[in-house]
């Protein structure tokens, strides 16, 4: 008679879970390609330093383990969409900058023809 190990999640922490070949299953042959697609992943070529990638190799793992690739990921999507929102904010001033020049003069008032005369 087998063993039963709890499924509790100290169990997968521990390795006593999920690390033996009978819970492991081969992948389609097209899989990464379904899942990039489903992801909106375009696959890149890019040189790096190699001590930029060591030090995303150990921010990630210092930061619960993820790839560094997927934390490469993580942090230029987040640049670009910081960057997007300061290009946006900026193009909306230099409109309200525009239109406040283009705008004719305010007509003077009662208190300011008073004041001039």
């Amino acid at each position: 008679m087998t063993k039963k190990i709890r499924g509790t999640s100290e169990a997968w922490d521990e390795r006593l879970l999920g690390t033996d070949a009978r819970s492991v299953a081969t992948a389609e042959p097209n899989a990464d390609r379904a899942v990039d697609d489903a992801l909106g992943l375009k696959l890149i070529s890019i040189r790096l330093p190699g001590s930029l990638i060591e030090d995303f190799k150990n921010i990630a793992t210092i930061n619960g383990g993820m790839g560094y690739q997927t934390l490469m990921r993580q942090v230029l999507q987040s640049f670009a969409a910081s960057e997007l929102k300061i290009i946006a904010h900026d193009y909306a001033e230099q409109l309200q900058r525009a239109k406040a020049e283009e705008a004719p003069a305010a007509p003077a008032t009662r208190d300011r023809q008073k004041k001039g005369a």
